[in-house]
């Protein structure tokens, strides 16, 4: 209880934002050479692999691509530390 503190800006109310107005940057400041996500995993590719709903982001071609090394590799997923390594550094990303 009390982990939180709220406190409002004192003194000139042209520096207070408004919440109830959208702010008025571009949505990509501070981001110039930011590219747009795609996804790369179809829609049935994903069905296919069987993938939760909160697995189905922009980095879901790296778990399918796991997903399969592990199976294949079965009983040592111990092989397959490069496709988790590049699943986990996507998720990082994201």
């Amino acid at each position: 209880m009390g982990a939180h503190l709220a406190q409002r800006y004192l003194g000139d109310a042209s520096v207070e934002p408004d919440p109830l107005r959208m702010p008025t940057f571009p949505p990509d400041y501070g981001f110039p050479e930011r590219k747009e996500h795609e996804m790369v995993a179809t829609q049935q590719e994903m069905n296919d692999a069987q993938l939760v709903l909160q697995q189905r982001d922009y980095c879901a071609h790296y778990l399918i691509r796991f997903l399969k090394c592990k199976r294949d590799n079965f009983p040592n997923f111990l092989a397959c530390k490069h496709e988790q390594h590049d699943w986990d550094y996507c998720e990082h990303l994201e």
